[in-house]
């Protein structure tokens, strides 16, 4: 019998077979006419046993069977068969590591999904200004051109090897926020001061688009001063981009018990209601956006403030324009 090759359950009928033979010769000392019953009713017990033996082996063979089938991709296996003494607790332990493998290979499949599209899209978003340098090359190549098309044409090259490189470097920070490996850190500064160095860099296109900009800033904040500026200025860049000339752009900061506030405000066209669901989304580009957007900006600004214990909305203001709403909530000591 295939059990018997088991050692466990050669040693334990062994053990059985042992004090079977003691126990009928110590009664067949004690009344000769016990002797024989006992051994009779103990070669029954050790029988039955052998025989439940048998069957708890089956069926720890049959969930065997079963794990293996799960390992190899059968996702459609119940174990409500096993129902009865350690099997039940074997049973429950195996279940749940099989929720935990059909989650994880869904998490996979999606991560897999979302690594192949993200390569699209990282590719066609480089591929775009890449033939355009190739284009411009060739005008350079060309022996006729003029001195005034030259410098245009090497101002344009400029340009976008500028895109390509804030492309390439913003993609590097969001892998790196989604792996986790920055440290943020923990500063102490005024609003106005995190609100002015985050601006700072776009008051220039700023004022050649005419544009107005209103601070109002109280309190401080705590947290990490440059990459909160990073988020804070490609929230403004946003805002700007989709400002009409002479239009206005509003921050308001602000401090309570709970949490810092921040809110940028412009007066321009306002984000379409089938775009608010995904204006964070990575590579997703909005039907009011322009030629030079990589759709990465706010995606960034959301890893950023996320990663601080913060949230972030958009709406639409009542008149024109949109609302950012920036949250950073403090840690309760």
């Amino acid at each position: 019998m295939r059990l018997l090759r088991n050692k466990e359950v050669r040693n334990e009928c062994l053990v059985l077979i042992v004090i079977t033979i003691v126990a009928s010769i110590v009664a067949g000392l004690w009344n000769p006419a016990c002797g024989g019953c006992v051994l009779v009713v103990c070669a029954m017990l050790n029988g039955v046993h052998l025989v439940n033996t048998y069957r708890r082996y089956r069926r720890i063979e049959a969930l065997s069977a079963d794990i293996n089938r799960i390992l190899h991709d059968d996702i459609h296996i119940s174990f409500d068969k096993y129902e009865e003494g350690e099997l039940a607790i074997l049973e429950s332990e195996v279940q749940k590591m099989v929720v935990r493998l059909r989650e994880q290979q869904g998490q996979l499949l999606a991560d897999k999904k979302y690594l192949a599209e993200s390569i699209a899209d990282i590719s066609h978003q480089i591929r775009t200004p890449l033939t355009s340098i190739n284009l411009l090359l060739s005008f350079l190549a060309e022996s006729d051109i003029t001195e005034e098309k030259r410098q245009k044409t090497i101002r344009e090259l400029y340009e976008l090897l500028s895109r390509i490189d804030w492309l390439i470097t913003t993609l590097l920070k969001i892998s790196k926020l989604d792996a986790g490996t920055i440290q943020l850190n923990k500063e102490n500064v005024l609003m106005k001061n995190l609100i002015m160095q985050s601006v700072e860099p776009l008051l220039v296109p700023i004022e050649l688009r005419g544009l107005e900009v209103k601070v109002e800033a109280q309190g401080k904040f705590v947290g990490d001063v440059k990459w909160t500026s990073e988020a804070i200025g490609n929230i403004v860049k946003n805002c700007m981009e989709h400002t009409p000339m002479g239009g206005t752009l509003q921050i308001q900061a602000s401090e309570n018990a709970l949490y810092q506030e921040i809110i940028v405000e412009d007066t321009g066209c306002g984000i379409a209601p089938e775009d608010l669901p995904h204006i964070f989304e990575r590579f997703y580009k909005g039907k009011n956006s322009n030629d030079k957007s990589f759709g990465i900006g706010l995606a960034l600004a959301r890893g950023i403030i996320t990663a601080q214990n913060g949230t972030i909305k958009v709406e639409n203001k009542k008149t024109n324009g949109a609302k950012f709403t920036l949250r950073f909530y403090k840690e309760l000591s």
